[in-house]
């Protein structure tokens, strides 16, 4: 699979490009130190993933999302940073981005999300999705309303997709069509507001469904 990279550090895209170049399955296919530069080179390439800083210089690299996903639809985004804010992680996912790498993570994570992604996941280190996890946990009151605009047999689907289970698996365990199951996904969705597989983990945490994971 095709990269683009950016990051104004000369220094640091050359360590991550070499890191990149030895996952099988993906070679860096372009550099860019400024928005502009990776706009260009996505417009060109249409790479499935672009990795970039979440700093370019004078610029956030948060602002590349919407034009470079415009550009090309089919390029997923990996933002790298070293702040594990929960504000800019929730900005980065509401942008579009698939993932958000802290830049202390081990090398082997770079990999990990790469292949998350590739394969049409999410991804988050794991301190952020601690973090993102804890935000969104809240006590339930005894005035809560349930899950309402969701059908008992979609909180069910919502709660085994939060659980880490496989479209695969769901189907049968609960003895329905992989096709089936993709459907409700889709109508969770909708009916959440929810674009990703993060994003559902994070909404049934906070509505109860599952229990925050220490």
């Amino acid at each position: 699979m095709n990269v683009i990279l950016v990051d104004d550090h000369a220094l640091v895209r050359a360590g991550i490009s070499n890191l990149i170049n030895q996952i099988d399955g993906f070679r860096v296919v372009g550099e860019a130190s400024t928005n502009t530069e990776a706009l260009e080179l996505v417009r060109q390439h249409r790479p499935e993933v672009l990795v970039a800083d979440i700093t370019i210089g004078e610029q956030s690299g948060l602002d590349l999302l919407a034009p470079a996903m415009e550009a090309s639809p089919g390029t997923r985004v990996i933002i790298l940073s070293m702040h594990a804010s929960e504000e800019l992680v929730a900005e980065a996912l509401q942008r579009g981005a698939a993932a958000y790498l802290l830049k202390e993570s081990a090398p082997g994570e770079l990999d990990i999300a790469l292949q998350a992604v590739a394969r049409g996941d999410s991804y988050l280190s794991p301190a952020v999705s601690k973090k993102m996890i804890d935000r969104f946990v809240r006590p339930k009151s005894a005035a809560e309303k349930p899950l309402g605009f969701l059908t008992a047999r979609q909180q069910q689907i919502l709660t085994m997709i939060a659980n880490r289970k496989s479209t695969k698996e769901i189907a049968y365990e609960l003895d329905l069509s992989e096709k089936t199951i993709a459907a409700h996904r889709a109508q969770i969705m909708e009916r959440t507001g929810v674009r990703d597989l993060v994003g559902l983990v994070l909404f049934a945490v906070k509505h109860g469904l599952v229990k925050k994971q220490d």
